[in-house]
């Protein structure tokens, strides 16, 4: 399709503007501008070289895993030699034998290999639900769709997201509802037309972006009687424009992350949110989740970035026809579209800022000798405002795993690291078991990371920190991209394990922490688990009025009879002990089916009903029917 340049020429941009909100008529797809100066993304991009275009192909189980993490050819596995290593060749960590991750890992939270767990094969069509066909329905839509398929490969894929719980459920055979058919629109048209023929023919309809969502909001649910279309949005992949003097791109709401990051950086432009699913999210599923990236002190969290997002209801396209950078008409239907997880609508596209790719990238880390003036000095550089693009502290277990993911040592290395570490325990008095690190990614023009950085530094001394140096920095940033892998290893071998989150005021977190920390074990001991629970937590993303704190949890269910019962229970007291001692219901993560429960708890009974009421006005017969948010 030819391209149009949107620069300087009034008359160009308009029509292009224009076409835009008309739909696709103008053929606009993308600004001709040549690609600038500066780094590119500071992800990996997983997907391969430069001259592959898409993140994995429409039948996404030929390359992703249909039962874990991310690509088949990647991973964590347990080598011959009994050491842990990462296989593949897509990132930084590829080849690596980490002899230390596994030791650990038996002391701190009893991972044994030989609780061999693996998971059952990939079941066919005889083993899933018979799907629902509505004929007519499909009938309709087939002109109107780039592929429809029943497959039970493609409806199995469609039918989770990556909880612990929808991952062991499916390795262990337990398959529940699934979506009947899955359906890849090409177009915001096609999926006004889908969307109508759903109403037409009472067809449920779950929209489906990259799949990485760990909320159970991609679970069918089980007392659906209609038919269920799982509409994959992942053909909808292109930067439809670039408007270079106002710094904005229009994209369609398919594109998966990497995939965007790598086109816009072609151009010399970034979008720069990197949620750590980047690599295979689409940006749809950021706008429906409120998500928030690593690097959002520069950039912002998606409601920053988005100037405008187009999403097709039952009753009709909502969207705003103003593209500026703010209004005052009332609240903004742009915040019905935000966080709104399916089911309001289903959106098609998205307006971002963009920014020119910034001049250069550094990274650092700094070694503190507890968690405690870890937090004061992170509390301190948000409140000098001085935060560079992203800043995140680790407790002192997530900082052993970080050291015991290194790779084997040479023999010099391991001089080096031994007398680092002689001169940080013996020489000022740190103990290893106590100790913590943050690492740190300034992004900017020389001079800029230059001033930063000196002042970070210098901020973090009057904590007691150390500077551990810049490469420390940079494989604990990148190791982001790949520690989800890990929890395939672990359920490998009866280690369940996850992740959860939320948003705290700076003088809850130390006593958020140790709270949620405390419960997690003591209700792993009421439940009868046997070996240690690990628990842990970092400070990620950083505000005036507090933080984002992580936590990662797991155990080995070894002689448990209902592990998943067990594991839901320790999830649950978990959020109910986040919520007791202040922290919000989630930050970035969302809502779904999982935390729903406590919606009402958190937004009020008044909120929960103008929820409901803007729902039964938009989809009178929940035709987006996940059933996610709403208690």
């Amino acid at each position: 399709m030819e391209e149009v340049k949107v620069g300087s020429d009034p008359a160009r941009r308009l029509s292009v503007l224009r076409g835009h909100l008309a739909g696709r008529g103008s053929g606009a797809r993308a600004s001709a501008c040549s690609g600038g100066g500066g780094v590119g993304s500071s992800a990996p991009m997983s997907s391969g070289k430069a001259e592959v275009q898409r993140a994995f192909p429409r039948q996404r189980q030929e390359v992703l895993r249909w039962n874990g993490w991310g690509y088949k050819d990647s991973g964590f596995c347990i080598g011959d030699d009994g050491v842990v290593q990462f296989i593949g060749k897509r990132y930084p960590h590829g080849g690596h034998k980490m002899p230390l991750l596994r030791p650990l890992m038996e002391v701190v939270a009893g991972f044994d290999v030989t609780q061999v767990s693996f998971s059952q094969p990939q079941p066919g069509d005889k083993d899933l639900p018979r799907p629902i066909i509505c004929g007519p329905f499909v009938e309709e839509i087939r002109p109107h769709s780039v592929v429809i398929s029943d497959n039970s490969a493609d409806r199995l894929v469609h039918s989770h997201g990556h909880t612990c719980h929808e991952l062991f459920s499916i390795r262990t055979g337990r398959y529940g509802r699934i979506p009947d058919l899955v359906v890849w629109p090409g177009s915001h048209q096609q999926v006004e037309r889908i969307v109508q023929a759903a109403v037409k023919h009472n067809v449920c309809i779950i929209p489906f972006g990259g799949g990485t969502n760990v909320s159970n909001a991609l679970v069918c649910p089980p007392e659906e009687q209609r038919m269920i279309v799982s509409l994959d949005m992942t053909e909808m992949d292109h930067i439809l424009w670039i408007d270079e003097e106002n710094l904005t791109a229009n994209v369609e709401a398919g594109m998966i992350g990497q995939d965007l990051e790598r086109k816009l950086n072609e151009k010399g432009y970034t979008c720069g949110h990197e949620p750590d699913s980047m690599e295979l999210s689409s940006v749809g599923g950021w706008v429906a989740t409120r998500s928030s990236g690593m690097k959002k002190n520069v950039y912002g969290n998606i409601e920053d970035l988005v100037l405008r997002a187009r999403m097709v209801t039952p009753s009709g396209t909502l969207e705003k026809n103003f593209l500026g950078p703010r209004n005052s008409i009332g609240p903004d239907i742009q915040h019905f579209i935000l966080g709104s997880e399916g089911i309001l609508g289903v959106i098609t596209e998205v307006t971002f800022r963009i920014r020119p790719m910034p001049d250069v990238r550094k990274y650092g880390s700094i070694v503190f000798p507890s968690f405690e003036p870890g937090v004061a000095f992170v509390r301190e550089v948000a409140r000098q405002r001085c935060a560079p693009a992203s800043i995140r502290l680790m407790d002192n277990l997530q900082f052993k795993l970080g050291q015991g993911m290194k790779q084997a040592p040479s023999f010099l290395t391991s001089i080096g690291d031994s007398l680092k570490k002689l001169y940080v325990t013996k020489f000022k008095g740190f103990d290893i078991d106590e100790m913590c690190a943050c690492t740190i990614m300034f992004e900017g023009t020389a001079e800029e990371v230059a001033i930063q950085e000196k002042r970070i530094y210098s901020i973090s001394s009057e904590f007691g920190g150390i500077p551990g140096g810049e490469e420390n920095g940079r494989r604990g940033y990148l190791m982001t991209f790949v520690i989800a892998y890990i929890r395939d290893l672990g359920l490998d071998y009866s280690f369940l394990a996850e992740s959860f989150e939320t948003s705290v005021p700076w003088n809850r977190i130390l006593e958020l922490c140790r709270n949620v920390k405390d419960r997690v074990q003591l209700e792993g001991q009421k439940q009868g688990v046997k070996s240690p629970v690990m628990i842990s937590c970092r400070v990620t993303q950083t505000y005036d009025a507090g933080a984002c704190v992580y936590f990662y949890m797991g155990f080995n269910y070894a002689g448990i009879s209902d592990p998943l019962g067990v594991f839901d229970h320790m999830e649950s007291s978990a959020r109910e002990e986040i919520l007791a001692s202040g922290g919000s219901l989630s930050h970035h993560h969302g809502v779904g089916k999982l935390r729903k429960q406590w919606v009402e708890t958190t937004l009020s009974s008044t909120g929960v009903d103008m929820l409901k009421a803007m729902k039964k006005r938009v989809d009178p017969e929940n035709i987006l029917g996940c059933r996610n948010i709403l208690p």
